[in-house]
């Protein structure tokens, strides 16, 4: 009997173990990412923190930036791309396998050379001497090597350098070690390759200080898993985390985000833009793994929240007027999007409304917007001020709300006559309105956003800004009503 319940004891505790271990392995993760080899120190280190903070490993694949974008062409398949040079994340990208793009750190050329500089290279002319042997990264599969022809190409050198050349490398590791162990006695490689050297120092050449290159990493589109891409990406280009890494490495660093494994980003818009942007958001949210929290209001309420201290990450207007205010607080301001002001009236139109003029009849109930509290109210006022008749309008008001959206429900319930309007308000209530259509020069606005100088987490708010201003969130900006103004070239 006793046997029997050992056996029994040791069957559970095996089954335990069995299942245990079955469900570790079934929850454990992993992101596989094509890493340049000469940021390999680098990105090892951290994906080791990583996995030691979350739980997630990542699997590294290294090569030449070029050779790893002709295998993941082939492979279609990973979550992340990391390249020495911003131009091969480009190039994916034309070939439609990038989705978003992060950079880390800023690199250039230099002539690298044995401690001592035994053969006193000083200048591009001492690598053609008949003494020194030069090796360079192979143009066709590393970023340096592309980088190295085009300078040349560019300077008209290469027929002359060429020749020079005893040795092409796959990557940029290859030609330092090679300098190292005394093989070859010059090559052309990154700044900060060499700074990892203590064998190694650096020459400067003047020509080649414009060549400044961005390391850059970049989520493949066909990633299963983009959320987790997302986190690790945050994770390498936070400057308490990954880019820490990278400064003791000796590379010279963006300026980077607060880590948090979760961010909660809060976002100021006028109330009009809410219909045209919350679907995007909430898209952008669940990709990143992030929490945006969204105060809609009427502009001049968060314009005065702004000037008493308030500090969202991002702020997007209902009108240029209002971001003015605010500017010196915010940077990279582009145009988003326009729309007219209009006046809305009830079906069939049975006051026979067709003009701001019209606003001025006796017994008309109006609506409009605070001056005080709202973009289209401060730009309805100055409209009316600019045709002399505000005064006359004024007397007509029945309600003033601090956005324009309470103005449409009042109008559509009958207990007004007419309401002055963004048209992107009404757009998708046409069939139980009508609408008349002002001809005047002020009679629109301007939608502009803009990232907080303050916000800690700049980066990320750069891709939610990509977000807002994609295809697809052009598509519901005109779907709603407005007029498209993003410039692709910002």
């Amino acid at each position: 009997m006793f046997v029997k319940q050992m056996q029994i004891l040791s069957f559970c505790v095996i089954l335990i173990v069995f299942c245990s271990s079955c469900k570790q392995n079934k929850e454990e993760k992993s992101l596989l990412l094509y890493c340049a080899a000469g940021i390999k120190p680098v990105v090892e280190k951290v994906a080791k923190q990583y996995y030691e903070d979350y739980g997630v490993r990542v699997d590294l694949q290294y090569g030449g930036s070029g050779t790893l974008l002709s295998n993941l062409r082939v492979a279609k398949q990973g979550d992340l791309y990391l390249a020495a040079d911003k131009s091969y994340i480009q190039e994916a990208q034309s070939h439609g396998l990038i989705a978003e793009t992060q950079p880390l750190a800023y690199i250039k050329p230099v002539i690298a050379v044995a401690k001592g500089n035994p053969k006193g290279i000083t200048t591009i002319e001492d690598l053609y001497k008949e003494d020194v042997k030069v090796v360079i990264a192979n143009p066709d599969a590393a970023s340096v090597g592309r980088l190295t022809k085009k300078m040349f190409v560019k300077a008209q050198l290469w027929e002359a350098f060429e020749p020079h050349v005893s040795v092409l490398m796959p990557t940029v590791n290859e030609v330092a070690n090679t300098i190292k162990l005394g093989s070859m006695d010059a090559g052309i490689i990154w700044d900060a390759t060499v700074k990892q050297y203590e064998d190694l120092e650096i020459v400067e050449i003047p020509m080649f200080n414009k060549y400044v290159k961005n390391v850059t990493i970049g989520v493949l589109n066909y990633s299963s898993q983009p959320t987790e891409a997302l986190k690790f990406v945050r994770y390498l280009s936070a400057k308490n985390k990954g880019l820490s890494v990278f400064k003791d490495y000796a590379y010279q660093i963006i300026n980077g985000d607060e880590w948090s494994e979760k961010p909660r980003l809060l976002f100021y818009s006028g109330g009009v833009n809410r219909v045209a942007i919350d679907n995007t958001i909430e898209d952008f949210e669940k990709r990143e793994g992030v929490q945006v929290d969204r105060v809609y209001n009427g502009c001049g309420i968060l314009v005065s929240q702004i000037k008493a201290g308030q500090r969202p990450d991002g702020y997007l207007s209902c009108d240029i007027s209002f971001m003015v205010q605010v500017e010196d607080q915010f940077g990279s301001i582009v145009d988003i999007s326009k729309t007219d002001i209009v006046i809305a009236v009830k079906k069939g139109n049975p006051k026979n409304i067709k003009n701001l003029k019209d606003l001025t009849a006796d017994n008309l109930k109006l609506g409009v917007c605070n001056h005080n509290q709202s973009a289209l109210g401060a730009l309805t006022k100055r409209l009316l001020e600019s045709q002399h008749i505000w005064e006359s309008v004024y007397k007509n008001v029945r309600s003033q709300t601090p956005t324009a959206d309470l103005l449409v429900n009042q109008i559509r319930t009958g207990s007004l006559d007419a309401v002055v309007v963004y048209a992107a308000n009404v757009a998708q209530v046409k069939d139980k309105i009508d609408i008349v259509h002002l001809t005047e020069d002020q009679a629109n606005a301007l939608q502009n956003f803009g990232i907080s100088n303050n916000s800690n987490y700049q980066n990320l708010m750069k891709r939610l800004l990509k977000a807002l201003t994609a295809d697809s969130s052009k598509k519901n900006y005109l779907e709603n009503g407005f007029e498209w103004k993003y410039n692709t070239a910002n």
